[in-house]
């Protein structure tokens, strides 16, 4: 797509209507700042929406469970920890969810809000951070990362740790390989200075703190940091490094979607229908998450079974020695009786006693007997009980190298086809578009928009097609139509509208601009 293309988020004081770049905001470093209530997420849910049209995908990381209203009108993959979300993920997923970001091109919503484990949700957010910059590196795909609540992850005062020096490093060094940042904070005071001093676009919202207006002067102008308490909901002073001009007061247009971050009021609280990803590619994630707690618990039984064998081998080896204890006394009574019937043999008389101790002699030996075989027996006990240690200890082994190569994996865990594969299944051509396509100024305007989108020339030709067949259609049943992503099929429609040749309804669904009609098919001529 055009590195000059604008997305429309608001006005100016005089009423001009206030554009970014595209590829400032996916490449370049962005923080937005302001009081609770002032609006700063609303800002951040304007750019979302706004880089969704135009059909870029992104991943917000939400700290708060508040952008899933962003689902009412967009297709993303809401992942986090609570039930609400599409799927219940860990750090395990990392490098499935850069892959589906960079590769896949499917916005997401990584909630951390629901873990309860702080920890947890600040490996998650690293392993996910890290694994965007690795595969940056080689896709250098214009992408941008939102990072609300950032001072928790890069304080001032305080010591940052791995998560935040990753941050700070996508932030310094993201840039060239496309990947982009955008923190977001209510407390700029508690946000490391280096990162916003070095920030190429700010957004100031209401702020009324002295420590945080006096950021404000420090970093715009003394005149600021009294004028930032004056400003209204919505409003905020904007510095951008591409205009010439230095600071802009601006009026953020109100999110088109779902405002899931309001406070709560006294009216009843009405959840609205959410947009989501296939339930092919939940099922997959959710199948990764299932397979780690199948080993997780495998391995568990299996050293509950190892700790067992080795409780009853330290028995029976008790049992062993006791039995040689026991052998040793009997033969030491034995040579003792056998030494007094050799002398009482010499004895005259006293038959009665020689015979009686030569049955003590008889019994004893039989018992020796009996206890040399107990013996063997347990010692072939035990050595089989350490094979049977030996081999669960190996099997417990192979399963966390197993465990650790799931983790490991790169990109083996998914097949999906690209947008556009020739190999995919085509929609019906036998529409008669009566010369629609043929039309110069048409075709020309379809081809420059599916160059400007995710989807080839055959792709856009089916979509006119199916539109000029059906009629106005939502973008996720024109995309079912045609058989590609709702992503893929949105970029495309909203470079069509851009260039005219379509239009979008007050319900939301896109249909052939007005001087855009398809010529009626020729009669057959029928004999």
């Amino acid at each position: 797509m055009s590195d000059q293309r604008e997305v429309l988020v608001g006005e100016t004081a005089d009423g001009t209507e206030l554009t970014l770049p595209v590829i400032e905001l996916l490449t370049g470093r962005g923080f937005a700042t302001g009081k609770s209530g002032s609006g700063k997420s609303n800002t951040a849910s304007v750019i979302a929406e706004e880089l969704l049209e135009a059909g870029f995908p992104l991943l917000i990381v939400d700290t708060d469970g508040e952008y899933y209203g962003l689902k009412e009108e967009y297709e993303m993959l809401h992942a986090g920890a609570d039930e609400e979300c599409d799927v219940q993920i860990g750090p395990e997923h990392a490098e499935q969810m850069a892959t589906l970001a960079l590769e896949e091109n499917v916005p997401i919503i990584l909630d951390v809000s629901g873990y309860l484990e702080e920890d947890a949700a600040d490996e998650l957010l690293r392993e996910v951070a890290r694994q965007l910059f690795v595969k940056e590196k080689k896709l250098k795909k214009p992408f941008l990362l939102v990072v609300e609540e950032v001072h928790e992850y890069i304080p001032e005062g305080g010591g940052v740790g791995e998560t935040g020096n990753l941050l700070i490093k996508i932030g310094k060094r993201g840039r060239k390989h496309g990947l982009g940042i955008l923190g977001i904070s209510q407390r700029p005071a508690d946000v490391k200075k280096d990162f916003i001093t070095q920030a190429n676009w700010l957004v100031w919202h209401r702020l009324t703190w002295d420590n945080d207006t006096k950021v404000v002067g420090r970093i715009i102008d003394t005149e600021y940091a009294q004028r930032v308490s004056d400003l209204d909901d919505g409003q905020a002073f904007v510095q951008t490094d591409w205009t010439e001009t230095d600071v802009r007061k601006v009026q953020f247009r109100r999110k088109r979607t779902f405002d899931a971050g309001a406070t709560p009021g006294l009216e009843e609280f009405e959840r609205p229908d959410l947009k989501s990803v296939s339930d092919t590619l939940v099922g997959d994630l959710q199948e990764i998450s299932e397979r780690e707690r199948r080993e997780a618990d495998r391995i568990d039984e299996l050293e509950a079974e190892l700790e067992k064998r080795e409780q009853r081998i330290a028995t029976l080896e008790d049992e062993l020695e006791s039995a040689r204890d026991i052998s040793t006394a009997a033969q030491q009574l034995a040579d003792a009786v056998a030494g007094v019937g050799t002398a009482q043999t010499q004895l005259p008389g006293n038959d009665e006693e020689r015979r009686r101790l030569h049955q003590e002699v008889v019994d004893l030996e039989a018992d020796l007997e009996d206890r040399e075989e107990r013996i063997e027996e347990l010692t072939e006990r035990v050595a089989d009980r350490t094979d049977e240690r030996d081999r669960l200890r190996e099997e417990v082994r192979r399963l966390r190298e197993r465990v650790a190569e799931l983790e490991d994996a790169e990109g083996r865990e998914f097949s999906y086809a690209e947008d556009d594969e020739p190999d995919s299944i085509p929609g019906d051509r036998g529409l008669d578009a009566g010369g629609l396509l043929e039309d110069g100024p048409v075709a020309d305007s379809l081809e420059r928009a599916c160059d400007g989108s995710l989807c080839s020339l055959e792709t856009g030709e089916r979509v006119l097609e199916t539109l000029a067949r059906e009629g106005p259609l939502a973008t996720e049943t024109l995309a079912t139509r045609v058989d590609r992503s709702t992503i893929a099929v949105q970029s495309l429609v909203s470079e069509l509208r851009t260039r005219s040749v379509l239009e979008r309804t007050a319900d939301g669904a896109y249909g052939l601009a007005e001087g855009v009609r398809p010529t009626a098919p020729e009669p057959s001529d029928r004999s």
